[in-house]
């Protein structure tokens, strides 16, 4: 027949080769059918071999067309019912298996063996083989779906417990921002963008770059750590009418100094450019941070900033937990992290230039400069100074809502602490050569100099090995000039010390006067004091004693000495005494060892034991002085009068602290063989007993 010439099968494979790539599997079965129908007998086997196919394909198909079925809807290639059952189908318990592995504590054992581990596809499927389910990773996942699961991740949306006033504060913040704005006036919202370290370290995101070339950065971040590695702190300005940003990169500490001189700056810079006609300005930041509400530095910082531009500053704090809210964060901090993904920050440059390029389609533009000035921790304010703040606070939730008000300059009623401007180091050190007059430290300044430059190399070598303690051993790498600056220089440090060692005033009052932490002065002070030890130096004690630090600034100013030193230098006079000034000099001096050796015993027996190692021991174990303790006792042996006259007269110590001191220095005096000579009169008054020395003699009487 025609159709077994060697031709046609050459025209049938040709048509088969170039028609059956293009159809499904039903279809090419349908046109190898029809095309053996039509040679008739013996055309199956014939199309078979052109197409290269099985005989029972081409009759199946051929059964399929002579049955006249209706076609298969669009898209299907089988009948329904066809090819193998689904796996639930012949299994029924592997969905309730599966479930009871993916939500163990709801429907399944809440010991699952998955309930402490990933639940990832194959995992699943593992188990479910395990436990006679045997499954695919596809399967497990076309049943999760058909479940109603799907991957997801955690979302935050838990905030714990909400402030009773949280939504009110909303509302307030956007009352305020719509009313400055309104007028015209600057609205700023604020924060610190997370500290970044500087190195070739790695940074999240993906960048563009050559196939097989990415940028090579260090797998751990343990050899860029230490006082010597930079970093950069970000405080951004955010403007939220004009929305344009303004960062501040700092490469100190994130303090209250350093987030106000950040606003200062931009106000130089932006500010008083975009608003020449402003009168307020209006601050909307986080509760916490540097620029938290609790924070007495960040508002006396702003109070000086007010003063200096003569703007009244509002502060408005979103409600603790509610941080995102803040526009600051959406609107600059997101696409400043966006633009610098997958990028290592090498150094300063790389991390300004990248900040000042942030652009967005919506018009945001960012300028960003470098910081390098010093904002050492440890400032604090004291409630007096706080207490003289020109601080407003407002009806509605004072503690977040206040405004800080200028400060008129020439106005007699201003305090000078918070008209100034020039910022706490200033303050700080223009307090310190106050501090250093020859009546504090009893050496004239020449002196107190040389003193300085003998201790330096022992300060130095204190210094390192106090680094050395805290790294907990010798330094990883060669170590350079440090980055960060401690808050107080050697000579300062010493000054202090000395300070405190004459019992000038305690710790409280120099960390007021210096605006810093008590704890500031206790480290340094702590450190220091070896190192006079080890020199062999003796402050001594001086002649007068401040408890309060306007009390030992109005002595600096007028030589006004405290009513307790007058009270002193009083009992002290030779016709109550029996001796000289001179003669209770000596003897003072004498039991000034024994006494400190009496306080560490007393101390031993008050704690139970020795002292705690690195603990600091005070030079102020009571509120009377060594030399006090022994005038007081030779007083008292005296029987010119009683502990409750003793007690009037002094007028800030309780009639036990006297008699205590008297049982404590009584056996020292005697020791020393020292008899007080009783006196002849016997006063019954503190205004007697003060009114007794009626001159400057210095004779003594019986």
């Amino acid at each position: 027949m025609v159709w077994r010439s060697s031709e046609v099968r050459d025209q049938l494979a040709r048509k088969f080769q170039a028609l059956l790539p293009h159809l499904n599997e039903r279809q090419q079965r349908l046109v190898l059918a029809a095309e053996a129908r039509l040679l008739g007998h013996g055309g199956v086997r014939a199309v078979a071999r052109a197409a290269g196919v099985s005989e029972t394909t081409i009759r199946n198909g051929i059964f399929e067309i002579e049955d006249d079925q209706q076609p298969l809807a669009r898209g299907r290639i089988r009948r329904p019912g066809g090819g193998r059952k689904r796996v639930e189908d012949d299994d029924p318990a592997v969905l309730t298996a599966l479930l009871g592995l993916v939500e163990p504590d709801e429907r399944g054992d809440p010991q699952s063996p998955l309930r402490w581990t990933t639940k990832s596809l194959r995992h699943l499927a593992a188990e479910l083989t395990r436990q006679g389910h045997p499954v695919s990773a596809p399967t497990v996942r076309r049943l999760m779906k058909s479940a109603g699961f799907s991957l997801q991740a955690n979302v935050k949306t838990l905030e714990g417990a909400q402030h009773p006033n949280r939504d009110a504060q909303f509302r307030y913040i956007n009352e305020q921002v719509k009313a400055h704005q309104a007028d015209g006036e600057p609205v700023i919202s604020v924060d610190t963008k997370k500290r970044e370290q500087l190195g070739r370290l790695p940074m999240a995101g993906r960048e563009w770059r050559p196939k097989g070339e990415p940028v090579e950065v260090e797998d751990h971040h343990f050899f860029f750590t230490g006082p010597d590695v930079q970093q950069a702190i970000p405080y951004g300005i955010y403007d939220v009418a004009a929305n344009t940003g303004w960062v501040n990169v700092g490469v100190d500490h994130d303090t209250s100094v350093f987030v106000v001189e950040s606003i200062r700056r931009w106000w130089k810079a932006r500010g008083s450019h975009d608003y020449p006609k402003a009168s307020r300005l209006l601050i909307t930041a986080d509760a916490g941070g540097s620029n938290g509400y609790r924070y007495r530095v960040w508002k006396s910082e702003l109070a000086a900033l007010a003063t200096e531009t003569g703007l009244a500053i509002t502060v408005c704090h979103f409600p603790p937990g509610t941080s995102k809210w803040n526009k600051i964060e959406h609107r600059l901090f997101s696409h400043i992290t966006l633009n610098w993904r997958g990028r290592p920050l090498t150094s300063h440059e790389v991390v300004v230039n990248t900040i000042a390029s942030t652009r967005t389609s919506t018009g945001l533009r960012v300028e960003a400069v470098l910081d390098t000035g010093d904002y050492p921790t440890g400032v604090a304010i004291s409630k007096e100074r706080f207490a003289a703040l020109p601080l407003e606070r407002h009806a509605t939730h004072g503690t977040w809502n206040y405004t800080l008000r200028p400060v008129v300059t020439g106005n007699p009623a201003a305090s000078p602490l918070v008209s100034e401007s020039d910022g706490p180091a200033q303050r700080r050190q223009a307090m310190l050569l106050r501090l250093a007059d020859p009546r504090l430290t009893g050496m004239s300044t020449a002196q107190l100099q040389q003193l300085a430059t003998a201790l330096a190399p022992a300060q130095a070598a204190r210094t390192q090995e106090r680094h050395s303690r805290q790294r907990g051993g010798r330094a990883r790498r060669a170590t350079g000039k440090l980055r960060v600056k401690p808050i107080f220089d050697d000579a300062a440090r010493l000054l202090l010390t000395v300070l405190y060692q004459r019992q000038v005033c305690s710790m409280k009052v120099l960390a007021d006067l210096l605006e810093v932490t008590d704890v500031c002065i206790a480290d340094l002070v702590k450190e220091t004091r070896r190192v006079l030890e080890d020199h062999g130096h003796h402050p001594g004690t001086a002649q007068v004693r401040f408890a309060k630090p306007t009390a030992l600034l109005d002595f600096l100013d007028t030589n006004q000495r405290p009513a307790r030193a007058l009270i002193i230098d009083q009992l002290s006079h030779p016709v109550l005494t029996g001796l000289t000034r001179d003669e209770l000099r000596i003897l003072t001096q004498r039991l000034a060892a024994q006494q400190v050796a009496q306080g560490e015993r007393l101390g031993y027996q008050r704690r139970g034991g020795p002292r705690q190692p690195g603990s600091r021991s005070g030079v102020f174990p009571q509120k009377i002085s060594n030399c006090e303790r022994v005038l007081l006792t030779i007083r008292y042996q005296r029987k010119l009068c009683t502990l409750d006259v003793l007690t009037d007269a002094l007028g800030d110590v309780s009639r036990s602290s006297i008699g205590n001191v008297v049982r404590e220095t009584r056996p020292l005096l005697e020791q020393a063989g020292h008899i007080p000579v009783p006196a002849t009169i016997r006063y019954r008054a503190a205004a007697d007993l003060l009114a007794a020395a009626p001159d400057n003699s210095d004779t003594p009487t019986s």
